[in-house]
């Protein structure tokens, strides 16, 4: 099979100009079938604080009400999703912008209340992707760059990019090779987040489940570890966790970062 990466780009490399330029730079040289997915999260922050809405968030994760999801419809749809294809495309790279709405590309249902009422967000499964479109497209050599946004009768949601990441890759994963990649501004995921060279190398589930219980994990690598976790035991062989400027590393055979394994 074709090697594929899905890459998910977020954090505060989205809110740096030198930084994403770099990361797009080395994104667009890889060679083989990829694919983007971006967050956007502190730039939706800071523009609705311009607006006067405020941001909430339960365990890592943003609490959609009706003015919000109009703000990260404009945010992540629009104003991130268009700025980073447009790069792309000064790089001789054929981005197309999608959300999970664009040609029906990945269905999900709104997320039912229990405990939290999360608002208008969507889960989706790996039975909601459009395998035959994605692997159309990637055929052809056009890179579908996603907003994390996905849709269900007639409604955007708000989704969680690591998410979307994870579902294409198990979604995908009978077509293709895939390496899932998260890329943010730290080298990995930290044993200590106060000491940024605590990377923990690898980080199998066993491991994983006997350090969770201690809350070294900071709220916001707990979606990308919950997802990683998902994505292989749902079958995908290995995901990393790393630096964005370690990207290049990251999809050959010596990788940086956290490698995320059974």
């Amino acid at each position: 099979m074709e090697k594929l990466f899905i890459i998910k780009i977020g954090g505060n490399v989205l809110d740096n100009e030198v930084a994403l330029q770099a990361f797009l730079k080395d994104f667009a040289s890889i060679n083989e079938r990829k694919i983007l997915i971006h967050g956007g999260g502190k730039i939706a922050t800071r523009l609705g604080e311009q607006l006067g809405i405020e941001s909430r968030y339960i365990n890592g994760r943003r609490i959609t009400d009706a003015a919000t999801l109009d703000l990260v419809t404009m945010v992540y749809g629009g104003l991130v999703n268009k700025q980073i294809v447009a790069q792309l495309q000064s790089l001789n790279c054929n981005a197309l912008g999608v959300t999970g709405a664009d040609g029906n590309m990945l269905k999900a249902r709104k997320r039912p209340v229990k405990d939290i009422d999360y608002g208008y967000v969507g889960d989706i499964t790996s039975e909601g992707v459009n395998k035959t479109l994605l692997a159309s497209l990637l055929n052809q050599n056009i890179v579908p760059v996603f907003a994390p946004l996905t849709h269900a009768d007639g409604k955007v949601l708000n989704t969680n990019a690591d998410t979307i990441a994870s579902v294409l890759a198990v979604g995908l994963s009978n077509h293709f090779d895939v390496r899932l990649i998260f890329c943010f501004e730290k080298k990995g995921v930290l044993k200590d987040i106060n000491n940024l060279d605590s990377v923990i190398h690898h980080l199998p589930k066993s491991v994983y489940e006997d350090l969770l219980p201690q809350k070294i994990f900071a709220d916001g690598i707990l979606p990308k570890l919950e997802n990683a976790y998902a994505a292989i035991d749902a079958g995908v062989k290995e995901v990393l966790i790393g630096e964005a400027g370690d990207l290049i590393k990251n999809t050959g055979p010596k990788t940086a970062g956290t490698l995320i394994t059974k």
